[in-house]
């Protein structure tokens, strides 16, 4: 038999498979061996701008602002934030003229040990840190109009602009980074709402990997360049969360560059669709929500075909996700064809985090909802009923429950063909036609 590990929560899970399983995942890129001297060269020959320090001293800004992803993206930043803020001082910018804002887009505000586990004690101490809050107007500032466009008004209005962020593949926006940043980190409900509106969602060219024509990237794109920008730094991460790339200066120029590498290192080639997938939410800090789970679910499409099974773990310590998510999911009690016919036929009511169940619904589409298979043990059995999924539920934990699933399908399919994903939503699947 073959030994699998997952992600799971904080954790490891171990599940045994058939040796016939095929491993859909990318490359063992090596992590970076020196990152402090990486990303000092990087900040010095960034990609197609001048250096950080040169920037700084052309602009002698009287204030900086720094926008990070929050806690739902396992970004390096206390690597590589020491290294900005040294060259921040050293160009004559002290710590009281910085702010650092959690690009929550429509994320709930982070909490005290979150703000630890994403920037630590030391730059806790140092510099100011807040939330992007996107229902409070009285801290947003209009960027553009037609359509109108509000943004965080610290990083509007500071004199010099950094965006920090991670690229990974994104189920809609093609690849996370960049632009993602600004939009929809830190703009206002109703544009977060036009990035994620039906008609947006319903392009085909929403997907993992695909940048050329998809409008979720096209009109954060847009937003983000309205506002004077000055910085982008970047990063890429190996499947132990290590840095293995760096790509810093322009914001479109080195995004591109470093979604063109990171695609080469996490697109697995996908001839044929499998009767069985394996799946997860990819470990903490993403699958601690259902919401965030959908991710996985939406990476496994291009390995399945109407007759799949897919079998879905995901921790989900904190349930769902956002009160609205919840009401939306519960609202519906599994009548997901229901929900597609209510956005459907209007488009322009959006509901908050209705974007998350249209993207699941593509899942459901294809395969169905009796054979999207779901594990979790942080989600009650009688949620998980009414979620749109299957829940493999009973005695055990959710490594027993999910291998017994496993052990299960393959005794009464003994010649079924089965892939499992270890990465999650961190692979990239691109399926072959033939």
């Amino acid at each position: 038999m073959k030994k699998t590990r997952i992600h799971y929560g904080k954790g490891i899970m171990e599940l045994i498979l058939p040796p016939s399983t095929a491993v859909l995942e990318g490359q063992d890129i090596p992590a970076i061996a020196n990152c402090d001297r990486a990303i000092q060269e990087a900040l010095y020959n960034p990609i197609g701008t001048a250096s950080l320090e040169e920037l700084l001293q052309i602009k002698k800004p009287s204030t900086v602002a720094i926008t990070i992803s929050d806690i739902t993206r396992p970004v390096p930043n206390k690597i590589f934030m020491p290294h900005l803020l040294n060259i921040l001082n050293k160009s004559g910018v002290k710590d009281s003229q910085i702010v650092i804002i959690i690009g929550t887009g429509m994320h709930r505000p982070s909490t005290p040990t979150e703000l630890e586990y994403l920037l630590g004690i030391d730059i806790l101490a140092r510099i100011e840190v807040i939330d992007h809050t996107p229902g409070s107007p009285e801290r947003l500032t209009k960027v553009c109009g037609n359509p109108s466009v509000s943004l965080c008004s610290r990083f509007a209005n500071a004199d010099f602009k950094i965006v920090t962020g991670l690229i990974e593949p994104h189920f809609m926006a093609g690849f996370s980074g960049g632009r993602k940043g600004v939009c929809p980190a830190l703009v206002d409900l109703k544009t977060i709402e036009l990035f994620h509106g039906y008609n947006t969602l319903a392009n085909p060219k929403v997907e993992n990997g695909l940048l050329k024509d998809n409008p979720c990237h096209e009109i954060a794109l847009k937003i983000a360049k309205s506002i004077d920008l000055d910085f982008l730094f970047n990063v890429a991460i190996t499947k132990n969360r290590k840095i293995s790339g760096i790509y810093c200066g322009d914001l479109e120029k080195a995004h591109q560059a470093g979604c063109e590498e990171v695609a080469k290192w996490i697109t697995v080639d996908v001839e044929k669709s499998y009767d069985l997938v394996i799946t997860n939410g990819g470990g903490y800090p993403l699958d601690q929500t259902f919401y965030h789970a959908v991710k996985g679910m939406c990476t496994a499409i291009p390995a399945l075909n109407k007759n799949s099974t897919l079998l879905i773990i995901s921790h989900c310590g904190e349930q769902l996700g956002s009160n609205a998510y919840s009401d939306l999911m519960l609202k519906y009690q599994n009548d997901w064809r229901k929900f597609l016919e209510d956005i459907s036929t209007k488009p322009e009511e959006i509901q908050l985090d209705q974007w998350q169940y249209q993207m699941h619904a593509r899942v459901l589409e294809l395969i169905g909802l009796e054979n999207l298979r779901f594990v979790s043990d942080g989600i009650t059995a009688e949620i998980q009923r009414k979620i749109s999924v299957h829940p493999i539920l009973g005695p055990g934990n959710a490594q027993q429950r999910a291998q017994q699933a496993i052990d299960k399908y393959v005794k009464n399919n003994p010649d079924a063909k089965i892939a499992v994903i270890p990465e999650g939503p961190y692979a990239m699947l691109r399926k072959i036609e033939k």
